[in-house]
């Protein structure tokens, strides 16, 4: 028996890395999965049904049940076709893994506006494009369902080169601390991951050049997914987890102590007391 078994699961961007792992991971525990590509590079230009038909030959080499989805998250029309798809083909839908993403990468004085537009159309945009459907269709259902998004550190911590990525992963973050408060009457749970791995959209970047071959396998990230995914998580929602290879953590938004006074604060004293405020 495996944890997913009867279950119906999307996965976008699935055509290749992190996707690809995610999509066989949900098959290998009994998830019947829509593979969405639009099969074109990690700028987000061109377009292939190579990439998501052999992840599909994949899946059905190993036994399970998949099929092939080539619309872009991008439009709304695309995500309610994504939604389509897995319920035309396999009557159900209870697992939605918002995973696409591509990369425009420019230091903001340099960001050209349809660099912007690109990426914050395909990740947060597309996020919102087919949580909307999918968690629509799931309250319907009536069976509760797993909303897994896709945030980063650039956009919570930071990256420099990356303003309209890091803005978009930061509003991914922002959009499943709601959803996830509006969905909880239904029985939906909606988290993030937050990977560290290394595939064709990060193989180039700096950052991942100190990381050992261990931490860069997008493999790792997986296992977290599942989890999520199934009922063992089903009193999680709002979290994001970090995972860098075999290392799991979870990133959370905290306030310190801070400082009170009586009155109103002055600039000066702001200034005098910045230390204690900031809990240096």
């Amino acid at each position: 028996m495996g944890l997913l078994d009867g279950k119906v699961a999307i996965v976008t961007g699935s055509g290749g890395g992190i996707g690809r792992c995610h999509a066989l991971a949900l098959a290998k525990e009994g998830a019947k999965v829509v593979v969405n590509d639009v099969g074109g590079d990690r700028s987000g230009t061109g377009a292939a049904k190579s990439m998501a038909d052999k992840v599909v030959d994949e899946i059905e080499a190993l036994g399970g049940q998949a099929v092939a989805n080539y619309d872009s998250v991008s439009s709304m029309e695309g995500g309610k076709n994504i939604v389509k798809t897995a319920v035309d083909k396999f009557g159900r839908l209870d697992i939605l893994v918002n995973n696409a993403g591509i990369l425009r990468d420019k230091t903001l004085l340099k960001m050209e506006e349809n660099m912007w537009d690109a990426v914050i159309a395909v990740h947060l945009k597309g996020t919102f494009a087919c949580t909307q459907p999918a968690a629509a269709f799931m309250k319907d259902q009536g069976q509760g369902g797993r909303i897994i998004n896709t945030s980063s550190t650039s956009g919570l911590l930071g990256n420099f080169g990356q303003s309209n990525y890091g803005a978009a992963k930061a509003g991914i973050a922002g959009f499943t601390r709601v959803c996830a408060l509006e969905l909880a009457k239904s029985g939906i749970t909606v988290n993030a991951l937050v990977p560290v791995a290394k595939t064709r959209m990060t193989e180039d970047l700096p950052f991942f050049a100190n990381l050992t071959e261990g931490e860069l396998d997008p493999a790792h990230i997986s296992p977290v997914l599942v989890f999520l995914a199934s009922d063992l998580a089903k009193d999680v929602t709002g979290k994001f987890f970090l995972i860098r290879g075999p290392h799991i953590s979870m990133l959370e938004v905290k306030n310190n102590e801070g400082l009170k006074k009586d009155g109103m604060w002055t600039p000066q004293e702001i200034a005098r007391d910045i230390d204690k405020i900031m809990g240096w």
